[in-house]
């Protein structure tokens, strides 16, 4: 038994040393997720005020610049400037970084979930109704109804989407009782409850 204990150990630690091996050195997980909106006002007030999110701190500007700075640093054009940026923390999560940009070749609408480099962040409640209804009081529009997933590795997660008033698209997620993959694996996801 003890020998069957001490494989399992070195197995693990060695699948573990060679992921560790194979990935970026250092690496310790998500320290701020960074967007783009059309007013950054408009968008820290929305996330201090709707979601409850703490203010941090402002840069900016950056820009224009004489050269290709913007487009070598950063992929954008080379006229681009950041008027700003607005670092925010919701919670127990990453920190937001809300940008608010001029360029001209700027796009002025959000992408959808369906295109390339759609995306949505997500927020952790723990009672959904009472967040949906809070919500639709404060006139934000929701997607949909809550639902809830019944089997895969989500099963006891119940999401709906909704937009911000510049449409961005956000999520409320519960899982009071966790979710179906924890049954399975030892491992877990990053979770805001702990």
């Amino acid at each position: 038994m003890k020998k069957k204990i001490l494989i399992a150990l070195i197995l693990t630690f060695t699948c573990q040393f060679s992921q560790a091996a194979d990935s970026m050195p250092g690496m310790r997980g998500s320290q701020h997720v960074g967007f783009t909106v059309p007013n950054v006002k408009e968008a820290t007030a929305f996330f201090k005020d709707i979601l409850g999110c703490e203010s941090f701190y402002n840069i900016g500007p950056f820009g224009p610049f004489d050269d290709n700075w913007m487009t070598e640093n950063l992929n954008v054009h080379k006229k681009a400037v950041i008027k700003t940026a607005h670092l925010m923390r919701c919670g127990n999560g990453p920190a937001l970084e809300i940008f608010e940009y001029t360029s001209p070749d700027q796009r002025k609408t959000p992408p959808r979930n369906s295109d390339i480099g759609g995306h949505h962040l997500a927020f952790y409640v723990d009672d959904m109704d009472e967040a949906v209804k809070f919500l639709k009081d404060k006139g934000i529009k929701v997607l949909g109804k809550p639902h809830t997933f019944t089997d895969t590795g989500m099963a006891g997660l119940t999401w709906v989407y909704f937009l911000t008033p510049w449409g961005m698209q956000l999520e409320i997620v519960s899982y009071p009782f966790g979710q179906g993959y924890e049954k399975e694996m030892g491992s877990r996801m990053w979770d805001p409850r702990y």
